[in-house]
């Protein structure tokens, strides 16, 4: 009988003790939270499915900013960042790094240094007293190799059949965001809306390398090789296309550089550095044309290194030029010696690196049953492990 009234107090009193506990442990919290700004963090990099290229073949890093929104005093407040996933040397460690954070403005940045593959997970989190009181995660990060990809309609979308990434690890830059490089491609210069060959030379890349592989195009249909040079260089004989032609104070007719622009403002925002090569497929407006409308060789090549040099003095360092051989026109013209040759000479001087020769791309190759210059679903497929394998030479030199 004393044993049960014994047990019958000690569970009253273990009761009361355990309700005081959880009463404070809630106010705590509540406390704790009450005191912590209401606060959103927004970031500008990573974005989802963004690839950073790799520097080294095991190494490099993923950048971060941002800005925390609605934050009333950070005193006393940190934010960080981890990656989490599967690199090329098993799973990351995912531990987090602190960022540097200026507290007037609420802005931060900072890297994590990683091991390329991908796609990770980024995750960040803004801290208080041991406490996250936002976080915000990044589901798709990868560092890899990026490409500019340039040129005339078979740089963009007018391929004959819509194409996807077989692998998922292939994704496209548009100038404001990623995403997977499934046809059409964003971020072309013209209104392209059909398939292209850079989900098939991403695929190969990835199934070779292992790493994700980014791609900004930049292209547009129907363009000469004058049409891509600086603002005000002189318009010496009209292309077919006569589009980005103006005239000067002198009324004089120029190129109004609306292309070079567009080129150069998505290789600003990459960043030095921030991808491997563009690749340059365009030809075929400036072989097979009428008198009035054609050039010779050496201003293809003139051009070319014009355009070039332009770019790379804008952009402030010397990025490798890809320059396939381009200039099929039909089955009974399916080649231009002469302007092949030009494209040529610019590997042999070392101004550019040797890209595909898709003139081989013959009629099988092309769209209305051979009829077309664009390319057909299995031309696609073929122009892409062309550019791959083109590609590949160069990677293999640089990554041993």
């Amino acid at each position: 009988m004393a044993a049960r009234c014994f047990l019958r107090r000690w569970g009253s009193l273990y009761a009361a003790t355990a309700f005081l506990l959880m009463a404070y442990s809630a106010g705590a919290q509540s406390n704790e939270h009450s005191n912590a700004p209401a606060a959103a963090i927004s970031l500008t990099s990573p974005l989802d499915f963004q690839v950073f290229q790799r520097s080294a073949p095991l190494q490099d890093r993923v950048l971060i900013r941002g800005q925390v929104k609605d934050a009333a005093g950070l005193a006393g407040t940190r934010v960080e960042a981890r990656l989490t996933g599967a690199s090329l040397h098993g799973p990351l460690a995912g531990n987090w790094v602190r960022l540097k954070l200026d507290e007037a403005s609420g802005s931060f940045s900072g890297a994590i240094k990683t091991i390329p593959g991908g796609f990770y997970q980024c995750e960040l989190r803004l801290v208080r007293a041991r406490t996250a009181i936002a976080q915000t995660t990044v589901p798709h990060v990868g560092v890899g190799e990026v490409f500019v990809v340039a040129g005339q309609s078979n740089a963009t979308n007018y391929g004959e059949v819509k194409q996807t990434t077989q692998t998922g690890m292939v994704t496209v830059f548009s100038g404001q965001a990623w995403q997977l490089a499934n046809d059409p491609e964003p971020g072309v210069q013209d209104t392209s809306k059909n398939g292209s060959f850079i989900p098939a030379f991403g695929d190969a890349l990835y199934r070779k390398y292992h790493v994700p592989i980014g791609v900004a195009p930049v292209g547009h249909g129907s363009t000469s090789v004058r049409q891509w040079l600086p603002a005000g260089t002189s318009v010496l004989v009209m292309p077919t296309m006569t589009r980005y032609v103006t005239r000067n104070a002198q009324n004089e007719l120029v190129f109004d550089g609306t292309l070079f622009n567009g080129m150069m403002k998505r290789i600003d925002q990459l960043g030095k550095h921030g991808f491997r090569a563009l690749l340059w497929h365009q030809g075929e407006s400036d072989a097979h044309q009428a008198p009035e409308h054609s050039i010779t060789p050496d201003q293809y090549r003139n051009m070319m290194i014009e355009l070039i040099r332009s770019s790379r003095k804008q952009a402030g360092w010397n990025f490798p030029w890809i320059v396939a051989e381009a200039t099929y026109h039909s089955p009974q013209d399916p080649s231009d010696a002469g302007v092949e040759e030009a494209q040529r000479s610019l590997w042999q001087s070392g101004i550019a690196l040797e890209g595909p020769n898709t003139d081989t791309l013959g009629s099988e190759y092309r769209q209305n049953h051979g009829a077309g210059v664009h390319f057909s679903d299995a031309g696609l497929k073929a122009h892409g492990a062309l550019w791959a394998e083109a590609v590949e030479r160069y990677l293999d030199q640089i990554l041993r």
